[in-house]
């Protein structure tokens, strides 16, 4: 938690605050992909790109 609290207070100080949603979709996305294993959602993202 310690890497989250120095992360958002980067994003404070550089005033990139926009890029905090972007990234926690993209955290929360990877996050998914860990638990429910790669073979499942693939179909699924290959759609997308």
């Amino acid at each position: 938690m310690e890497i989250l609290k120095e992360f958002i207070i980067f994003l404070k100080n550089r005033n990139k605050l926009f890029l905090l949603p972007l990234l926690s979709v993209i955290i929360i996305l990877g996050g998914l992909l860990v638990i429910v294993e790669g073979t499942v959602v693939a179909p699924f993202i290959y759609t997308l790109f």
